[in-house]
């Protein structure tokens, strides 16, 4: 119970992610529902795009729109997503 952390992003090149936790364990999210032309997540329907996930300093699952520009300097660079959706929204897999 309480927050859960993620330790580690991992991109499946089936559009989903591998996601770490604090707790031990290891869950699947499938990004490919938010992967919709016209919305902020539309760039990462390219694999190239999509494999630059990384954990942000709020160990929030994240990708930069431009990989040339710094987030942390322009905010509106950055899509991210919170792990307690992540965790909510993710399955187990089974270790």
């Amino acid at each position: 119970s309480g927050r859960k952390k993620i330790t580690s992003v991992t991109p499946n090149a089936d559009f989903t992610l591998t996601l770490c936790f604090d707790n031990g364990e290891k869950r699947l999210y499938d990004v490919t529902p938010l992967l919709i032309p016209g919305t902020v997540f539309a760039p990462f329907r390219d694999w190239n795009n999509f494999k630059r996930v990384y954990l942000d300093t709020e160990q929030c699952v994240a990708w930069d729109i431009d990989p040339n520009v710094d987030s942390d300097k322009v905010w509106n660079n950055k899509v991210d997503l919170s792990p307690d959706s992540c965790y909510l929204e993710s399955k187990p897999i089974s270790q």
